[in-house]
C-alpha cells in the first residue's frame, strides 16, 4: 500500500485498488494504492478473492483515517500562518524615524549585495502620474528637496511598474529609457504589494557591468522589503487611528448607555421599565422620564432617524431639547411643536425623528400624549387592546407642523407599551414584519406581571420571531399601573 500526492495514476491496471484522498481544501488531492505482490514465499499461500476484498477494506479504513491526519496538518499549517498575522502592532517613540533608518538600510544592503554604489526608492503620488524620491542611499541628501519626476516620457520606470526588470548596462548609449540619475550603469525593479503598485526601485553603478540574474533577483527581493516596510507603516497608522477610534466609540456607547433610567420612580402606584439595542452598538433610539410638579409623570420615546454615531449625536441633542421644553410646558401638543421648532432651527435640514411625549397625571392615571412620525402606542386591558394615537409629521421636517394631542385613562392593572418603529418593524422568518398585533396580544395575557418582565417578554418575542440579526435601532417602554 502507497499513498501517491498527486491525481490518479494514469496505468491502474497493475493496481487491486485505489482511492483518493483529500488533505484539505485548497491542497493538492492525493490517492492511496494497493499493489499486488511481485513475488512471495513459497510457504505464504496465495490470497484468496476473500482475503483481498480484507485488504480493501482495511484499505479503505486507512485511506480515511490517513485523509483525517493529513487535514489535520493542512488546517494547523493554515492556521499557524494566521497566527503569524495576528502579531499585535506596537507603536515606538521614534517610529517615523526609524522607518526612514529601514529604508536607507535596506537600500544600502541590496546595493552592496550586487555590487553598486548608490540606490533610489521612487513612490508614486495618488494621482499616479508622477514619481518622487522618498529615499535614497548614495546620493545628496539634496536629491529629497527635487521635484517629482512625470511619469510620463519615464521609459524605464513604465516598463518597470510592468513587471519587468529593466537592466542598463551602457547609460550613454540608452538614454531614452530616462535614467533619474548620471551613473554608467543602472537596473530597475517594481516595488508593489500584491495588489498594488508603489512605485519603483533603482540601483546605480559607476562603471559600466552587466546584471546576471541572480542580481536581479536580488533586487526584486530588496524591493519586496521595501513594499513589506511600506505596506507595515500604513497599516500601523490604521491600526493606530482604528484603536484610538474604537476606543472613543466605546466610551460614547457606554456614555449613551448609562444616561438612559434605569431605576423606576418613586411614585406609589406606578412602575417604568425599558430597553433599548442599538443595531451599530451608538443609535438614535432612546426612552426617558422624569417627574414633574403636581404629580406629572413625562414619558418619552424618540428614535433620530439615522445609524450609528451621526444618529447618536442626534438623539443626545433631541433628549436635551424633551427635558428643556417638558420643565415649563404641560401641555405635550406644546411640547412637540416647540421640540420641533428646536430640532429644525438647530439642524441642515438633514435631522429626523421620531418621537412619543406623553404627560401622565400619576393621581388619576389619565395620559396626555402626542406624537412625530410614527412611533407605536399600545394601552393593554385585559379585554384587549388599542393604539390611541395617530401618525403625525416628523420632528425636523417644518418649523409649522402640528402634532395634535389624545388623552386616554390608565386604570390599575393596565399597561401603556411604547415602541419604536425598528422593533415593530423586524421581519419574522417568512418575512412579514412583526407589528404591533404580535407584541401586544403577547404581552395582554401576562398583564400581572412587573414592567421589568414584560419589557422581558418583549425582549424575548422579538428574539424568538424575528429572522435576520437587528437592522435597526430597537426600543420598548413599559410604564404600568399598578393600584388606585
Amino acid at each position: 500500500m502507497r499513498y501517491v500526492a498527486g491525481p490518479e495514476p494514469i496505468h491502474t491496471s497493475d493496481l487491486s485498488w485505489s482511492a483518493p484522498v483529500n488533505p484539505g481544501v485548497g491542497a493538492i488531492p492525493g490517492h492511496l494504492t494497493l499493489g499486488p505482490i511481485d513475488s512471495e514465499p513459497a510457504c505464504i499461500p496465495r490470497e484468496s478473492a476473500d482475503d483481498l476484498e480484507s485488504a480493501r477494506t482495511m484499505a479503505a479504513a486507512l485511506g480515511k483515517l490517513l485523509g483525517e491526519l493529513l487535514r489535520t496538518q493542512h488546517a494547523l499549517w493554515q492556521r499557524e500562518a494566521e497566527l503569524a498575522a495576528g502579531v499585535p502592532l506596537i507603536a515606538h517613540a521614534e517610529e517615523e524615524q526609524h522607518l526612514a533608518v529601514r529604508l536607507e538600510a535596506v537600500l544600502k544592503g541590496g546595493a552592496e549585495a550586487i555590487g553598486c554604489q548608490a540606490a533610489a526608492l521612487y513612490l508614486l503620488d495618488e494621482a499616479t502620474t508622477r514619481l518622487k524620491l522618498r529615499s535614497c542611499w548614495g546620493l545628496p541628501r539634496e536629491r529629497l528637496t527635487m521635484p517629482a519626476r512625470p511619469l510620463h516620457g519615464a521609459v524605464a520606470d513604465l516598463e518597470a511598474l510592468l513587471g519587468h526588470a529593466v537592466v542598463l548596462e551602457h547609460t550613454e548609449l540608452m538614454r531614452h529609457w530616462n535614467v533619474p540619475e548620471d551613473f554608467p550603469a543602472a537596473a530597475c525593479v517594481p516595488v508593489s504589494t500584491p495588489t498594488t503598485l508603489l512605485g519603483t526601485l533603482w540601483v546605480f553603478c559607476d562603471e559600466r557591468r552587466s546584471f546576471d540574474a541572480h542580481q536581479t533577483n536580488i533586487l526584486e527581493v530588496v524591493a519586496g522589503r521595501l513594499a513589506a516596510d511600506l505596506e507595515r507603516e500604513m497599516l500601523f497608522r490604521e491600526a493606530m487611528q482604528s484603536a484610538q477610534w474604537k476606543q472613543q466609540l466605546a466610551a460614547v456607547e457606554r456614555l449613551q448607555r448609562n444616561q438612559l433610567p434605569t431605576i423606576s420612580p418613586l411614585l406609589d402606584g406606578w412602575k417604568l421599565s425599558g430597553w433599548t439595542a442599538q443595531a451599530q452598538g451608538v443609535g438614535g433610539d432612546f426612552y426617558d422620564w422624569f417627574c414633574l410638579p403636581n404629580g406629572l409623570l413625562a414619558v418619552t420615546v424618540g428614535d433620530a432617524l439615522g445609524r450609528g454615531l451621526a444618529a447618536g449625536l442626534a438623539a443626545a441633542a433631541l433628549k436635551a431639547a424633551i427635558r428643556a421644553h417638558g420643565l415649563y410646558h404641560r401641555d405635550a401638543h406644546q411640547a412637540l411643536k416647540q421640540i420641533n421648532l428646536t430640532l429644525w432651527t438647530g439642524s441642515a435640514g438633514d435631522q429626523y425623528a421620531t418621537l412619543f411625549y406623553g404627560l401622565i397625571e400619576t393621581a388619576t392615571g389619565r395620559l396626555s400624549g402626542a406624537m412625530a412620525g410614527e412611533p407605536s402606542v399600545v394601552l393593554l386591558r385585559e379585554d384587549g387592546w388599542t393604539s390611541p394615537g395617530r401618525a403625525s409629521p416628523q420632528l425636523g421636517e417644518s418649523p409649522e407642523a402640528d402634532y395634535p394631542s389624545f388623552e386616554c385613562y390608565l386604570q390599575p392593572g393596565e399597561v401603556l407599551l411604547i415602541f419604536t418603529a425598528g422593533l415593530r418593524d423586524a421581519l419574522d422568518r417568512h418575512g412579514q414584519p412583526l407589528g404591533e398585533a404580535g407584541l401586544a396580544e403577547t404581552l395582554i395575557s401576562k398583564l400581572h406581571f412587573s414592567a421589568d418582565q414584560l419589557t422581558i417578554l418583549a425582549q424575548d418575542y422579538l428574539n424568538a420571531h424575528a429572522a435576520a440579526p437587528a437592522a435597526d435601532d430597537r426600543t420598548v417602554l413599559v410604564a404600568k399601573r399598578t393600584t388606585a
